[in-house]
């Protein structure tokens, strides 16, 4: 079995060029802005903790001047005693703020989280037709718990880093300006050494993360085809084009993390370098009396702590090109286009009638792939019209237009004589009932899902509607009855009990108009003929699309379009188009021959 992503009008796998450093981090700051009280308190408890902390090695080149000359011990247990309690405070206020960082970076998380599901709402149902579920939940989880990690650490280890390489260098050349001329060597190096391997591992992160998302978007698909791909005996097949992926995505990770881990031995190598020519050149420097043995102790402890950063910095470059690279993804979506706005006056949909019009209405998912050409066609209020045709005749594509999921490329569809366009979305689908081929049941009652998008409606009328679904009875012995708890997407019950508690929510809604796209697909046909007398009574008074394959469910419709190739080759009712002896008449008698 091969593996195929979801088609459209072209396909965002992550690929695309990234946003660049510079845009990518202004808009983490636009998010860590929401929390400035608390990243100004952040910043004090870090500037505080660090220069505390600075004082140390000041400190301990004190201790040591005291004993140089015989042994001042009240001195010495005095710069002791301070060491102690500027270490403590340090480490106290050093609590406080990863506590602090933890719960700002939940805090921003959170609220991405948020932006990004709310954005996933808002667009266009062609987004969701170009990407793959499992790469979109890799997103909304990896990529976002990965800032998340650098938030919470990396963040304030990069401005501890950059206060204690300040005050480091600053005490360094009041110590010994001669000495310091040993980093005049080494710093240069290890920027270089970090500047180009850095270059390198965000280019590595974001082919890891895009390969991840890939992975996750086959595993998903996988998972949901689980008993088509063992009807097929393809698990083989399927396991195989899994290995290639997952060792795609495995290569691409180990080349993330090889780059990434070999930044910091590079850079700490020059630094355990520049201590030991500091080592070297400072014993020079004291046996020809140029400096004390005490500042040479507390130059050499500030040489490391000027070094650590360098090295630990490097590390901390690393995650954050992770970071950058989830944090790009995550920004391709949140500035991926909405659906249209509605034109500025857009009209709510009220006192419907229901006469809907397609006149000269041409449309391609696809520029120069055109799937429905000049098609016109009429819906008086009240009538049902039937939509048959070969699979990938446009069928469905008139629903989708007929929607405003996609608008048309050429003409116009008109709802009693308003174009659609000049119409609010919202309103407009709130006046259709949807009953479609790919059910949709969610975590919950069975009352609540049948009540869904229904409104306030009472236990009475939920039952009535599953009445007259034929799908009460089978809910009466449930554990629970109405109350009884559906698994995620329903797997619990049948496809065809999930279709039977889909209609029974159409049959509670009191739209006027009404869309059938394969409704009785997953139903088998003793409960297909059962349910037709309750489908005619749902219809009753609505204009109702119906496409269908089964043309026994749709021999009493007022209209019968027959779609093939984009256009409305044939069209009039079931006896008429029987008699006509065309296309609609091969498909009857292919299916009752």
């Amino acid at each position: 079995m091969m593996y195929a992503g979801k088609q459209g009008r072209g396909r965002n796998d992550g690929s695309q060029k990234a946003k660049n450093k510079a845009y990518v981090l202004k808009r983490l700051w636009s998010y860590l802005y929401f929390y400035k009280t608390k990243l100004a308190l952040a910043l004090i408890l870090t500037i505080v903790a660090n220069v505390l902390s600075l004082i140390g090695p000041y400190l301990t080149g004190r201790t040591i001047g005291a004993m140089e000359d015989g042994v001042d011990f009240e001195r010495v247990f005095f710069f002791a005693g301070l060491m102690v309690g500027f270490y403590l405070i340090s480490a106290i206020l050093n609590y406080l703020l990863s506590i602090s960082m933890v719960k700002i970076s939940q805090s921003v998380v959170k609220k991405m989280r948020q932006d990004l599901f709310d954005k996933l709402n808002r667009v266009s149902i062609s987004y969701f037709d170009k990407n793959q579920t499992g790469d979109i939940i890799s997103k909304m989880s990896y990529d976002i718990d990965t800032i998340n990690t650098s938030l919470a650490h990396d963040v304030f280890n990069i401005l501890t880093s950059v206060i204690t390489v300040t005050i480091s260098f600053v005490m360094m050349v009041i110590m010994s300006p001669i000495l310091v001329l040993v980093f005049v060597l080494t710093i240069p190096i290890s920027i270089i050494i970090t500047k180009v391997l850095s270059k390198i591992v965000k280019r590595k992160y974001r082919i890891r993360n895009q390969k991840l998302g890939e992975m996750n978007g086959f595993a998903e698909e996988m998972i949901t085809g689980q008993r088509t791909i063992q009807s097929y005996v393809q698990e083989e097949a399927v396991l195989a084009k899994f290995d290639e992926i997952n060792e795609a995505a495995t290569t691409a990770s180990y080349e993330s993390g090889y780059y990434a881990t070999s930044v910091g031995p590079a850079v700490n190598f020059v630094s355990n370098l520049s201590v030991a020519l500091v080592g070297v050149f400072g014993g020079i420097l004291y046996f020809m009396g140029s400096m004390t043995l005490g500042n040479l102790t507390a130059f050499t402890l500030y040489s490391r702590r000027f070094s650590g950063p360098i090295n630990q910095m490097s590390n901390i470059i690393a995650e954050i090109q992770s970071a950058l690279a989830a944090a790009e993804r995550v920004f391709l979506v949140l500035d991926h286009e909405e659906e249209p706005k509605d034109i500025e006056d857009a009209l709510e949909v009220k006192d419907i009638k229901g006469d809907i019009e397609f006149k000269d209405v041409s449309f391609g998912y696809l520029e120069n792939q055109i799937i429905l050409n000049n098609v016109s066609l009429k819906a008086p209020k009240g009538n049902v019209i039937a939509i048959v045709g070969p699979t990938g005749g446009g069928k469905t594509t008139l629903v989708n237009l007929l929607m405003r999921f996609y608008d048309v490329d050429q003409g116009h569809i008109y709802l009693d004589g308003i174009d659609i366009r000049h119409l609010t979305r919202k309103s407009l689908r709130k006046a259709f009932s949807m009953v479609l081929q790919d059910t949709w049941i969610f975590h919950g009652t069975v009352y609540e899902n049948i009540a869904y998008g229904n409104g306030d409606v009472s236990r009475l009328e939920v039952e009535e509607a599953a009445k007259k679904a034929r799908i009460h009875t089978f809910i009466s012995h449930l554990p629970k009855g109405y109350d009884t708890i559906l698994t995620d997407e329903g797997l619990s019950i049948s496809k065809g009990q999930k279709q039977l508690l889909v209609i029974a929510r159409a049959m509670l809604s009191r739209t006027k108009m009404l869309i059938l796209d394969e409704a009785t697909s997953n139903v088998d046909t003793h409960t297909e003929v059962q349910i037709q007398k309750a489908m005619l009574a749902l219809m009753e008074n609505k204009t109702s699309f119906v496409i269908a394959h089964r043309l026994s469910t749709i021999q009493k419709a007022d209209l019968i379009l027959v779609v093939h190739e984009g256009n409305i080759i044939e069209q009039g009712t079931h006896d008429e188009l029987i008699a006509k002896k065309g296309f609609y008449n091969e498909l009857y008698q292919s299916q009752f021959a």
